[in-house]
Order: structure tokens, then C-alpha cells, then sequence
């Protein structure tokens, strides 16, 4: 066998029998690890660290001052803040579809609808939300019908979950904005996310042992689950308690379940990219990627804010 070449394995001659050197698996490659070991163990702690985390501080520390500035001083101006995210974001998973499975939605009307959704549930509350959502996407199947036939349900169905996953549910939070005490409404539907993140991550970095969905997010485990449930319900119950004046069960009921909705808005954005093949949305946030992949748990989660606080806290 003729010596190999540097940093490669050596080729094959004859009918000499070879096989290539096995590597180890672990949670990160998706190789296999060894039976009755936990995938989470074999990740080093550094490893599930992730991303540059003083970048990420840092951005979340600027995204926090935004939305509480705006939420002060003019409580309306968050409403703006919404509206620039929602086409930020949308721009973003317009790209994401295009980059990783060549789906084409049309860009302008959704960008347009958008802003439609955000604008018009100010002044008609969930009649203006549904009502351009649904123009939205009459807009959508008329305008793709310029580009033909071929792969025409694809892309209007793409559109239409687009509208739905974005503007649709982050027009939600502008009916908690608009609300008499919005304030308090925001803040209880926002925190307790903001807890479950924090409190998944320091046990999950500390305790991780279990995977949740080692095929979709290895680095999800149920340690950091329970971590994000006790800081949750918390936070849900001061938030209720003393923003809103109401009961503290009904805060912590909705911190646990705005934890599993942001949980589950997570994986589902997990196996969105997954799916397309990317790692993430953009590169607009270091350390966090696109401004998407910060909304993923917050979009599905002003929808069950809005729903819980309206039934437990009119």
C-alpha cells in the first residue's frame, strides 16, 4: 500500500480489505455514542455553552433597553418597534426559503400585509388582525399566479405559513400593547420568557444530562426544561401579582405554559432549519444570528399570552 498523503486516510489497492477510521459520536455530529450514555453527557460543557456568550448578553442587554424604553415612556412606540421586527423577520424567512429550499414567496406582499396586521389591530383590535391576514393571502394567490403554475401551491402555501408564523402572531402582542394596561400585559407575556431562557440555560449548562429532542435541538434537555419551568412560573407569578393585580395561581399557570410555548416555538424554528439546511435565520444579532431566531419562542407565545391573560386576567 503506498504511504498516504498527509492528513488523509490511507486509498485502498487491490483486494487488501479497509475500512475508514470510525469517528466518535456525540449530541454535536449526530454520530452514535455509546449504549446507555446519554448524548447531553458527551458534550463537553463548554460545548453546550453555544454561541460567544458576552456578544450575546450584550445584544440582549440592547434589546431589552429598547423594548423597555419604548414600553415607558410613549407605551405606543412599542407597537413601532413591533412593526420594523415583523419586517425584519419576514425578510429574514423569505430569505431562509429561498437560500435553503429555492421556495419564492412574494416579498411584497407580505412585507405589505405585514404591516397591515400590525397597523390595523391597533385601531380594530382582532377584527383588523384577521381581517388582513385574510387579504394577505388573497394577495398572495393572485400575485404568484404571475409566476405560473409550476410549484405554485408550494410557494403560495410557504407565503401563507410565512404571514401566519410572523406578522399573525406577533400582531397578538399589539392587542396586549393597546389594552388599558398594556404595560403590565407585555411585561408578563415577556418576562417570563425571558426567565425560561435564562433559567433553562444555567441548568441545562449545569445539569444537562437528558436530552428533550436529541433530533431536533441536541442541546435541549429536560434538566434545562425543568430549570426554565421553576424560573417561568416565578416570574409569571410576580408579573400577574403585581402588574396585572391578579391572583398568583393564575400567574403561575401562565408562566408554566408561556415556558412550553416558547419551548416548543423553539424546536418547531429548530426543525424549520432543520429542514432548509441552515444554521440559522441571518447574521443581524451576534451571537444570536437573525432577529428570527430571537422571536422564535416569543411569536407562538403572544398568541397563548394573549388567550391566557384575556381568560384569567380580563
Amino acid at each position: 500500500m503506498p504511504t498516504p498523503a498527509f492528513g488523509k486516510p490511507p486509498v485502498p489497492t487491490g483486494d487488501l480489505p479497509y475500512a475508514p477510521p470510525r469517528r466518535v459520536g456525540d449530541a454535536r455530529n449526530g454520530l452514535p455514542v455509546s449504549p446507555g450514555e446519554p448524548a447531553a453527557a458527551r458534550v463537553p460543557r463548554r460545548a453546550r455553552l453555544g454561541r460567544n456568550l458576552i456578544a450575546a448578553i450584550a445584544v440582549g442587554v440592547g434589546m431589552g433597553a429598547i423594548i423597555l424604553s419604548s414600553l415607558l415612556f410613549v407605551r405606543q412606540f412599542f407597537v413601532v418597534v413591533l412593526a420594523v421586527s415583523v419586517a425584519v423577520a419576514t425578510w429574514e424567512l423569505a430569505g431562509a426559503l429561498r437560500r435553503g429550499a429555492g421556495i419564492e414567496v412574494p416579498l411584497p406582499v407580505l412585507l405589505v400585509g405585514g404591516q397591515a396586521m400590525i397597523w390595523l389591530s391597533w385601531p380594530f383590535g382582532t377584527a383588523g388582525l384577521a381581517a388582513s391576514f385574510g387579504l394577505t393571502m388573497v394577495a398572495a394567490f393572485l400575485w404568484r399566479m404571475r409566476g405560473g403554475a409550476s410549484h405554485y401551491v408550494r410557494d403560495v402555501t410557504a407565503t401563507v405559513f410565512t404571514a401566519a408564523y410572523v406578522p399573525l402572531c406577533c400582531g397578538f402582542a399589539v392587542l396586549m400593547t393597546v389594552a388599558p394596561d398594556g404595560i403590565g400585559r407585555v411585561l408578563t407575556f415577556m418576562l417570563p420568557v425571558v426567565a425560561s431562557d435564562v433559567g433553562g440555560y444555567a441548568a441545562g449548562v449545569l445539569a444537562g444530562r437528558h436530552p428533550m429532542a436529541p433530533t431536533i435541538s441536541p442541546k435541549k434537555s429536560w434538566e434545562g426544561f425543568a430549570g426554565s419551568q421553576v424560573a417561568g412560573m416565578a416570574t409569571g407569578a410576580f408579573c400577574v401579582v403585581m402588574f396585572l393585580g391578579g391572583p398568583w395561581w393564575a400567574g403561575v399557570l401562565t408562566g408554566s405554559l408561556l415556558v412550553v410555548s416558547g419551548t416548543l416555538g423553539d424546536l418547531v424554528e429548530s426543525m424549520i432549519k432543520r429542514d432548509l439546511g441552515i444554521k440559522d435565520m441571518g447574521n443581524l444579532l451576534p451571537g444570536h444570528g437573525g432577529l428570527m431566531d430571537r422571536l422564535d419562542s416569543m411569536l407562538p407565545t403572544a398568541v397563548v399570552a394573549w388567550l391566557l391573560l384575556t381568560i384569567l386576567v380580563p
